[in-house]
């Protein structure tokens, strides 16, 4: 296989990376479940995953306390998780890799039985999700945010990045992608509000480019990127005009912010958390040829790596491996020399011990 652009250097930020193989963000369920503070088996894993030059990307991590709490999901707001992160960050950069955290707002996905008050889900409108949570039950009708309360979770993804970076993270990736709070703004499925942050689609951009303006306000932007995917239809998501929708958002970052550390955009797919399809789509183009700086491709590369090396061949992007990178900690150097792959176990991905976890062999290792 010619791997060729896979393996070449970039440059996100002031990061210089040595490959373009890059381990998506992954939500595992590893965490402390009281505290949400990152234990030692999440020190471990990304350590393992780490390479020269490389670059990793945190699961999902919650800005607040009210931001969404999933039993042993991570947070990044309170000191002991700001301790606990310096653990995995202390361990990556052993190895001379870089590692973003991604910072994350459930909104209405979240339940409010896993609020401290059992405090009410957020959400642009107040429009729930169809089906059932989590917990067993329906979703909940969630609170219309009013203006207040957007601005002051714009501050809170604020002091999330001020905080990722005193945990010794090299930067950090905004959530904006997969029906979560900042694409339930961005979505017309989800966002019927008449005010400011409603209705055409440069208000339904405000509230993403206000935290993008916020953290880079806080951290700079060569230290900040924003993961986005357009047209997604998980967790009830649907947009009236998707292209037009994320090109919009696209060339007002190439225009405010030209120097993020990258863009991240994951393909559409309706399975996102059960099919094991490969992806042989580019609905991408459109805002690649927008933006003018490191983009990442993500989603379903991980059975179509040749689709994955191909794509790094033709434009250059940087690749998101998720469940190929689960099951081979050391995937970066098996693509490198075309070796075999072990297979992932979907029954582990959100499971709370080292099975599925850490266990998976390197090359040449056997499992024990």
């Amino acid at each position: 296989m010619n791997t060729k652009a896979l393996f070449s250097p970039i440059k996100i930020g002031p990061n210089n990376l040595q490959h373009r193989v890059v381990l998506a963000p992954l939500t595992r369920l590893r965490s402390e479940t009281s505290t949400s503070v990152p234990s030692d088996l999440q020190a471990e894993y990304y350590k393992q995953r780490a390479s020269e030059g490389g670059l990793l990307i945190t699961e999902a991590t919650f800005i607040s306390r009210l931001a969404g709490s999933y039993p042993h999901a991570p947070g990044i707001y309170s000191k002991e998780q700001i301790e606990g992160w310096k653990k995995v960050t202390s361990g990556v950069h052993e190895k001379n890799g870089f590692i973003y955290l991604q910072l994350w707002h459930a909104g209405r996905t979240a339940s409010k039985l896993f609020n401290p008050n059992q405090e009410q889900v957020v959400s642009a409108s107040d429009i729930p999700i169809k089906g059932i949570n989590i917990t067993g039950e329906e979703y909940e009708v969630p609170h219309a945010l009013e203006i207040n309360e957007i601005k002051a979770i714009v501050q809170e993804f604020r002091q999330g990045a001020l905080n990722s970076i005193e945990a010794g993270f090299d930067g950090v990736e905004i959530h904006g992608a997969n029906g979560y709070l900042i694409d339930q703004f961005i979505n017309t499925s989800s966002n019927k509000r008449t005010d400011i942050y409603g209705g055409t689609i440069e208000n339904r951009a405000r509230f993403a480019l206000e935290v993008v303006d916020a953290v880079v306000d806080a951290i700079g932007a060569e230290r900040t990127a924003i993961r986005f995917s357009p047209g997604t239809t998980f967790q009830d998501m649907y947009d009236d005009t998707v292209v037009e929708t994320w090109s919009y958002l696209t060339s007002q970052l190439q225009e405010r912010h030209p120097n993020l550390s990258y863009l991240h955009f994951a393909e559409a797919r309706s399975e996102v958390h059960t099919g094991d399809a490969a992806n042989d789509a580019d609905t991408l183009e459109p805002y690649r040829r927008i933006w003018k700086g490191p983009f990442i491709s993500a989603s379903g590369f991980s059975t179509s790596t040749q689709n994955a090396i191909d794509l790094a061949e033709r434009t250059g992007n940087l690749i998101a491996f998720g469940r190929a990178f689960i099951a081979n900690p050391d995937l970066p150097e098996r693509l490198r020399k075309n070796q075999k792959l072990n297979h992932y176990d979907r029954s582990t991905f959100y499971t709370q011990d080292s099975v599925g976890y850490t266990d998976y062999p390197f090359y040449g290792e056997s499992k024990d």
